[in-house]
């Protein structure tokens, strides 16, 4: 679509279409309103839409398709590839959708689509129940539910997809449409995966699972020690309970208390365990990994909620990631991986990390479009830094540690992780079989391909 002029006619016609707002660049607030959470995207739509309701998600599309605007939604604003902005065009915002209802006795939550993690584990803390989150609080439920959903819990309670049980989204005809196994059930296949490409999601309605504890820990090493560590990490792991879950990270020492003064600012390795589960029990299910001689530690248990919200990146930074998804950890992929934190920008907010698979995550529906899911671990360079002068070189350092693991990939990946890396990626994302079923539901519900600021899957 082509951008167009809007006149004030139109422009107040679509305003008095909405129970929200429509706010252009003349506008207070516009700034605020279009940045998202990469410091690297710059973009300038022709009208951001704050809605209020499916209803006004629906005008907003409508409005979009009528003036031949590129059309965006936003629910967290976490894309790397800055896919929740567009120039020129119409953002569908939906952060002021984010009312989170929870049924205890179900063990249910109905989740707004512009709802965030914080949302909806603020909401279920209460009744000592939870499901799968990302990594950060501040992460949009909807596009990381609908890519898939990887997080702290995976191994535990399966991907955030597979406690998906059903969704309201508008489609690109403006048609507000529920999806269940029973309604609409191939789009709700598609759902498990392939993200925004069939629809706005104004609601979702997630399984709960009793979580009555969480326990956190994270041991401290210095950076040189992450080859002696990591392959004692790797046989714990390996035969570690579900209710573990974590991973090994390099990272820049932060200046807090706990962490030793020539350690804070260069770079370190880290242990990070957690678990569904009180400490002691963490402490017994992993406890070579505390005999490794650590220079610094914080073990604790703690709210889930809080423990979503402990590593969180402030915005405003640059970011640029990747991931591969590797069949095994063997000595020489332990070697490649650890050497490969020696070039990551220091000191940064950039993370060289490993995250363990398998669990729950493994054992879920093979039937959705999620082929990487019985991967072993997954290697995530996860680039951010303040500076545009690092741009190239923390760019570059993201796909060399790519092409370190590349000998032990599956080839498959999840999409969330990634970038814009080109069409062979998104279908290696879902595999090429699920591809095509992908595409044909593509063409049912968005035919003109309206939703293709994503992952995009084009229209069979």
């Amino acid at each position: 679509m082509a951008s167009h002029p809007l006149t004030e006619a139109a422009l107040r016609g679509l305003r008095e279409s909405l129970t929200g707002e429509a706010v252009t660049p003349d506008d207070a607030g516009y700034d605020e309103a279009r940045s998202v959470f990469n410091a690297m995207i710059d973009r300038r739509p022709a009208v951001i839409v704050l809605c209020e309701s499916a209803g006004d998600v629906a005008a907003a599309i409508r409005f979009a398709r009528e003036h031949e605007l590129e059309l965006a939604v936003r629910g967290g604003g976490h894309s790397v590839a800055g896919l929740a902005a567009t120039d020129g065009g119409l953002v569908v915002d939906l952060r002021r959708m984010h009312a989170v209802t929870v049924d205890p006795d179900a063990r249910t939550a109905r989740v707004g689509g512009g709802a965030t993690m914080s949302h909806l584990d603020r909401a279920t803390q209460p009744y000592d129940l939870a499901t799968t989150g990302g990594r950060a609080s501040t992460t949009g439920v909807g596009g990381f539910t609908l890519g898939g959903g990887s997080g702290w819990l995976e191994r535990k309670f399966g991907l955030a997809c597979d406690n998906l049980l059903a969704v309201d989204l508008v489609t690109a005809d403006g048609t507000e449409v529920h999806a269940s196994d029973d309604e609409h059930p191939e789009l709700f296949w598609a759902l498990h995966g392939g993200g925004g490409n069939f629809g706005a999601a104004t609601s979702m309605t997630l399984k709960l699972h009793p979580l009555p504890d969480m326990s956190v820990a994270f041991l401290f090493f210095p950076a040189a020690r992450g080859a002696e560590v990591l392959p004692v990490y790797r046989e714990v792991l390996g035969s570690a309970p579900d209710e573990v879950g974590g991973g090994f990270v390099y990272l820049t020492g932060p200046p807090e208390d706990f962490m030793p003064e020539h350690l804070v600012g260069r770079a370190v390795c880290l242990v990070l365990i957690t678990y569904a589960g009180t400490e002691p029990a963490l402490r017994a299910a992993t406890k070579p990994l505390f005999g490794l001689g650590h220079e610094a530690e914080v073990v604790t248990e703690l709210p889930y909620a809080d423990l979503q919200c402990m590593i969180d990146d402030p915005p405003g930074l640059r970011n640029y990631w990747s991931a591969e998804y590797l069949r095994g950890l063997p000595d020489e992929a332990v070697d490649v991986f650890c050497a490969r934190a020696n070039s990551m920008i220091v000191p940064s907010n950039s993370q060289h990390i490993l995250f363990p698979m398998g669990g729950a995550m493994a054992r879920g529906d093979s039937r959705y479009p999620l082929p990487w899911r019985t991967a072993e671990w997954v290697a995530h360079p996860f680039g951010i830094w303040d500076s545009p002068a690092d741009d190239a070189r923390g760019r570059q350092w993201v796909r060399d540690a790519r092409t370190d693991v590349m000998p032990w990939s599956i080839g498959q990946v999840y999409l969330n992780f990634i970038g814009d890396e080109g069409e062979e990626r998104v279908v290696a994302g879902f595999g090429a079989e699920n591809h095509r079923r992908l595409a044909d539901v593509k063409a049912r519900y968005d035919p003109d391909n309206v939703f293709r600021l994503n992952h995009n899957i084009k229209p069979s």
